[in-house]
């Protein structure tokens, strides 16, 4: 829990504080006395009576009773040191700065698990261990820097490296970027990334609060917890931006399944960001590029007016815009001969918009002026202007500013001249400015933020009509591994997922029985766990008896096969669906192209279940091969809504069982009027 002694203590004690600023426990007193901490301030240190001008107690029995207590002593002096300072100083808050613990050795997370023991047992708060500290506008307790502007309209920061929060916070502060607070959570023993989005949540203040979250996660513990608490706050009105480290298919494993074999490790982290509508991002400069357009106006249209006073930004600009699906609309005919009235000779018009490197102020506004109020089919401005080292282009950023206050529009200034208009940058950012100093990350950031999806997480998700007892049924009287054919169908038969005819038969005689049935032409294909491609365990357009027979014959020898599923043969765009079991995070319920496509390909979108129709059908929209889907050069295309209604009713079959491990549906065969499940195996793990 995060308590009022941690946000808002009245006294700080600092157990370990010294002279020397170049530890934690010096460092992080200086700060608190930099920061001009208001109130009562102590040091534990018995070798030194003094520190900082600050009188010390030798032990912690001496010290009043403190709110708020920082350790930067070693890992094997912290247990007995909480745990005097929560039952006999009434402390309720805790930040731990010393290494030692969980991340570094059994014994280690013995001490840690204690101390949490300790501090929960008096409603306490505590950041750490292993951790750079904590800081808002009451105080500055970290032991590093830079300690940034902290103003309640900033960023609200939660990082799970103290190292790389600094590092981001160095990436943000030259662009003039603010916090209003930073938690650096560590080994999250108590107080992690997802417990701290839960207090920003619940303690949402409309009026108050900073409505800009940036998240860098290496490890989601509670996935529920984020996805709950950061859909509630972008409904609520904040904006949230996150690294998630440790992306790479390295971290993948051997499945024996398509869909085990697509949902790589990163597949499900992706999944649960784009659920809970948080902007994902993958390095630092793109994460507070993200964070400095989430703190202008909101952009409402992707038409943008680039106002530049040299060519290559603008075009290099315009590249990244357009690669990112913007709309750099034309200027042309009356408009741009109105807009070229009062720029010199050889200025451009048609957007980009160059006013030449002699353009003026007065030229400047007049433009945002015409961008503001006269064209209609402008949705925001980027000011590019930087300076040769030439002249001051003060007046320039002092209209810039002016502009920005008045303008309904959104107005991004890219103003790249970091060294030649230091001052000048300066100063505009002392107005309460960010700067954009790379035109490319501008124009990369703006396209992810405008094509970011909204949370999906209704109150309630109203699942399809469904034989829940049926899937009960079948679940519960299976054994663990692969479903024989006639449990595969049972299940989606009570999820509501149509199938093509079929029957599974064991014998030569039934195989002809059935064929003669079913009618010919037919597929015949080898059922039990094996990839049927592989092992030659599909055969298609079986046209007469004798074929049929024969490759019964062959099929039931393959190694691992318990039966032989026989097919109509059927005619459509061959799709896919699936799901897998992902550790902590609940199913990931994956779509695309399916057969041979899936395998070669690998085009393929996902969602965690439960569903919604909008995701699913945004899952089919974004795949590539979505063109195939709609009806490529004349060809019929696919029923998505059908194709979605698939997506979704396997979605609640897995809610509906969670033991199924991992399942997949390839092909389903799809046209204009029907979309049918012609194979699938189920895996369970009870």
């Amino acid at each position: 829990m995060i308590t009022t002694q941690l946000l808002n203590p009245r006294s700080i004690v600092v157990i370990g504080g010294s002279n020397n600023t170049g530890k934690p426990g010096g460092k992080i007193l200086y700060n608190l006395k930099d920061g001009r901490f208001k109130g009562a301030l102590y040091v534990v240190n018995p070798k030194d009576p003094g520190v900082q001008g600050i009188k010390t107690f030798a032990g912690v029995h001496d010290l009043p009773q403190v709110d708020l207590a920082i350790l930067a002593i070693a890992a094997k002096f912290c247990v007995e040191t909480v745990e005097v300072l929560a039952k006999l100083k009434n402390t309720k808050a805790f930040i731990i700065l010393s290494a030692g613990f969980s991340e570094e050795s059994e014994e280690g997370a013995g001490l840690e698990k204690r101390i949490v023991e300790i501090i929960d047992g008096v409603n306490g708060s505590l950041i750490g261990p292993n951790c750079i500290g904590f800081l808002n506008s009451n105080y500055s307790g970290v032991f590093t820097t830079p300690v940034p502007g902290l103003d309640p309209g900033g960023c609200d920061f939660i990082s799970g490296s103290g190292a790389t929060a600094v590092f981001i916070m160095e990436s943000g502060i030259p662009k003039g970027l603010t916090f209003s607070s930073v938690y650096s959570v560590g080994n999250s023993a108590q107080i992690g990334v997802e417990e701290v989005l839960k207090y920003l949540d619940e303690s949402f203040d409309p009026a108050h609060s900073s409505k800009v979250k940036l998240l860098y996660i290496e490890n989601i513990k509670k996935p529920d917890m984020l996805l709950r608490h950061s859909a509630s706050l972008i409904r609520k009105g904040s904006r949230i931006a996150a690294i998630k480290s440790g992306s790479s298919a390295a971290g993948g494993r051997a499945a024996s399944s398509h869909t085990g074999a697509l949902a790589a490790p990163d597949a499900a982290v992706g999944a649960l960001l784009r659920k809970a509508g948080i902007v994902r991002c993958y390095g630092r400069d793109e994460l507070t590029t993200v964070a400095s357009i989430f703190m202008h106006k909101e952009l409402n249209g992707k038409n943008i007016a680039i106002i530049t006073h040299a060519g290559g930004p603008a075009i290099m600009l315009t590249d990244a815009l357009s690669n990112g699906g913007m709309e750099i609309p034309r200027i042309e005919g009356p408009e741009a001969k109105k807009l070229l009235e009062n720029l010199f000779p050889g200025s451009s018009a048609a957007n980009p918009i160059d006013f030449l490197a002699t353009g003026t102020a007065r030229q400047l506004g007049g433009i945002m002026d015409f961008c503001e109020n006269e064209s209609r089919n402008i949705d925001a401005m980027i000011v590019i202007f930087g300076s040769p080292g030439l002249f001051e282009v003060s007046d320039v950023y002092r209209l810039l500013d002016e502009k920005m206050k008045t303008c309904k529009k959104p107005v991004f200034p890219v103003l790249p001249s970091v060294i030649n208009a230091e001052k000048e940058i300066k100063d505009f950012l002392a107005k309460g400015r960010i700067n954009f100093p790379d035109e490319v990350s501008l124009g990369n950031g703006l396209a992810k933020v405008f094509y970011a999806e909204k949370p999906a997480l209704p109150e309630k998700i109203e699942p399809p009509e469904m034989d829940d007892d049926k899937i009960r049924g079948v679940i519960n009287s299976a054994a663990g591994g692969y479903l024989p054919p006639e449990a595969v169908r049972s299940l989606l038969d009570a999820a509501g997922i149509p199938g093509a005819a079929e029957a599974v038969v064991k014998t030569r005689k039934a195989a002809l029985a059935s064929a003669q049935r079913l009618g010919y032409p037919v597929a015949m294909k080898a059922a039990g766990p094996i990839h049927k491609s592989e092992a030659g365990g599909v055969v298609l357009n079986v046209k007469n008896p004798d074929t049929a027979g024969a490759e019964f014959d062959r099929l039931i020898k393959l190694p691992g096969t318990a039966a032989i599923l026989i097919q109509p043969m059927l005619s459509g765009v061959e799709l896919f669906a699936g799901a897998k079991r992902e550790d902590k995070f609940g199913h990931l319920v994956l779509c695309g192209l399916g057969g041979i496509f899936i395998e070669v390909l690998k085009d393929v979108s996902s969602g965690l279940a439960p569903l919604t129709k909008e995701e699913a059908l945004r899952m089919i929209r974004s795949l590539k091969g979505y063109g195939i889907i709609k009806g490529a050069r004349g060809q019929e295309g696919v029923n998505e809504e059908m194709f979605a209604d698939i997506i979704i009713r396997l979605s609640a079959l897995v809610t509906a069982a969670p033991e199924i491990f991992e399942m997949d549906i390839n092909p389903l065969l799809g046209g204009k009027d029907k979309v049918v499940a012609v194979d699938a195996r189920i895996r369970i793990e009870k």
